[in-house]
């Protein structure tokens, strides 16, 4: 199945007008994040390195998107306290949104009136959505891809309902 799933680098470099991601889980267990996550408890400060090998193939990539005028936004529904998870998201988030990626944060207390797909997910110019799929532990699972015009209209209006209420990044504190 997931050969036959485009990757996120290549819908957001395709992408005309609009790419989203909406984030649902207060733990990750990536595995190409985990030297990152471990330096971090160590010694509470994380990269925040740019041009830094764990940052440099996205922050190009959403510097490329958004020259040729796509709008990146990403939206996370996190539990409050928030998770040690959420507290290194947070530490590093100020890279892609100084590479032009828009961020907000929104308490999972605020969502419970909002109809909200059971998965993350990335929607590309209101008509393609990919899901990420994960483990229990967090691992990344195959993925899932679809343009059903009803998918993606749920995951729009999910999308922009978690984005009305939410925090800009510059606005949120962990």
């Amino acid at each position: 199945m997931s050969q036959s799933v485009p990757t996120v680098a290549d819908l957001m470099r395709a992408a005309e007008t609009s790419a989203v991601h909406l984030e649902l889980r207060d733990s990750y267990g990536i595995t190409r994040e985990s030297e990152a996550l471990r330096a971090w408890r160590e010694t509470g400060t994380r990269n925040v390195d740019p041009e830094s090998d764990h940052w440099r193939s996205w922050v190009e990539l959403i510097q490329e998107s958004t020259s040729r005028g796509v709008a990146v936004r990403r939206a996370r529904v996190v539990s409050e306290p928030v998770s040690e998870y959420i507290q290194y998201e947070h530490a590093g988030t100020s890279v892609i949104v100084e590479a032009g990626e828009q961020v907000r944060w929104l308490s999972r207390r605020l969502t419970s009136s909002l109809a909200l797909p059971g998965n993350d997910f990335w929607l590309f110019d209101g008509q393609l959505v990919r899901f990420n799929h994960f483990t229990g532990e967090g691992a990344s699972a195959e993925p899932e891809y679809t343009e059903d015009p009803a998918v993606a209209a749920l995951c729009t209006a999910a999308f922009e309902a978690v984005w009305e209420r939410a925090t800009p990044h510059a606005g949120y504190t962990v």
